[in-house]
């Protein structure tokens, strides 16, 4: 016998060993194996199924985010628009008092003005009559420097109060 061929007792024993091992483990080996196999391919799918839920609902949340922050900013919009409004009544109404308050104090001016020409009005009028009053008694003295001339304006006047009433 050639040392690379086997003898046919040592193939036998060889294929019985292989058949024993290879009964055995198809008996105890291979279904835990095959079980394991398939669990860990449960386990992956599941994985998967997980992965894929969990990119479907970051997606959402994506969407729900850009939602939210769209709402956000449409709200920011319409309370910057409130607040110029607010703003533009505040400034309007502000003036509007303003102009009401200078519209008074105009008046009270224009009253004051009114009452200090008024015045000063009576002041020219009195200072006139004092001095027509002076300038009558100065040219009636010089008139009226003798008794007669006296008595014919006394008469004179009588006659005009008499005449009007």
């Amino acid at each position: 016998m050639s040392l690379l061929l086997p003898d046919s007792g040592l193939i036998f024993w060889m294929l019985l060993s292989f058949g024993i091992v290879f009964a055995v483990l198809a008996k105890y080996g291979f279904p835990v194996i095959i079980k394991m196999v398939e669990g860990r391919k449960t386990y992956i799918d599941e994985s998967l199924e997980v992965a894929r839920e969990a990119n479907a609902q970051l997606s959402r949340l994506k969407e729900e985010g850009e939602a939210i922050v769209a709402a956000a900013n449409k709200e920011q919009g319409r309370i910057m628009k409130e607040a110029m409004q607010e703003r533009e009544k505040i400034i309007y109404e502000a003036r509007k008092q303003a102009e009401i308050a200078a519209q008074k104090e105009l008046d009270e001016v224009k009253r004051q003005i009114q009452i200090e020409k008024e015045e000063a009005i009576r002041d020219i009028r009195r200072q006139v009559a004092l001095l027509s009053v002076d300038i009558a008694e100065k040219v009636i003295r010089k008139n009226l420097a003798d008794k007669q001339e006296q008595m014919g304006m006394i008469d004179r006047m009588l006659d005009e109060v008499l005449t009007k009433n």
